[in-house]
């Protein structure tokens, strides 16, 4: 597996996440530029990732903008074909945007932007500490969405606290139904808020990060 990281005007943790995947976890990784649009040497074994940031400054409202550079047109029908893609943060928003997850991300409860460590979910998994960074970061969608996302297991993470206690105070920013993380309908497109990204290094005492890749199927 190789990983291809999109760059965008904006685009701030683009390195972070080459720097995770390339010497913390050991992949190949290529950067794309957001004007270029050719992805014929990836597969639909390998990953595109839409990192963090503020893309194209976040005019309009979170990855409005993004949706409709030439390389998101090309990862929209790699990910149609099965490609799988990994959306983080501002990378979670586009994803949303151009219509290859449900929902969309709003201003966070508090309206102010949050930047700490969290502690988040699956069903089945211990609670992994994960950083956020972000100020839209409250995932909402209307309720028959919800409802099938719950239905088909879609809902990859929730917020939780130290214990694995699923929302109240744990939820940082307000996100229906606790919802830090979810995926598609063919479980090949992943978007979460949280940044696994920075927590995949010894030297950040912290590498729970690694478990979610390997958590999402991204590992070799």
């Amino acid at each position: 597996m190789k990983f291809g990281v999109l760059v965008f005007p904006g685009s701030n943790c683009d390195r972070d996440m080459q720097d995770a995947l390339e010497k913390d976890l050991g992949y190949p990784v290529e950067m794309l530029w957001h004007k270029h649009s050719n992805l014929s040497h990836f597969t639909t074994d390998d990953c595109i990732v839409l990192p963090g940031g503020f893309s194209y400054g976040d005019y309009l409202r979170c990855g409005a903008i993004a949706k409709f550079s030439p390389m998101m047109k090309s990862v929209i029908d790699f990910a149609n074909k099965g490609g799988k893609v990994l959306g983080v943060c501002n990378g979670f928003q586009i994803l949303c945007e151009s219509g290859l997850l449900p929902g969309a991300l709003l201003q966070n409860a508090n309206q102010q932007f949050i930047c700490k460590n969290v502690f988040i979910k699956t069903d089945k998994s211990e609670a992994l500490q994960i950083p956020i960074a972000h100020g839209e970061g409250r995932y909402y969608a209307d309720e028959a969405t919800l409802k099938h996302l719950e239905n088909n297991n879609q809902i990859l993470f929730r917020y939780c606290d130290q214990k694995g206690k699923v929302g109240g105070v744990a939820n940082p920013n307000g996100s229906t139904m606790d919802i830090a993380g979810i995926c598609n309908d063919k479980r090949n497109v992943f978007g979460m808020m949280p940044h696994p990204e920075r927590a995949t290094s010894n030297a950040l005492s912290n590498i729970d990060g690694k478990k979610v890749f390997e958590i999402l199927g991204l590992k070799n």
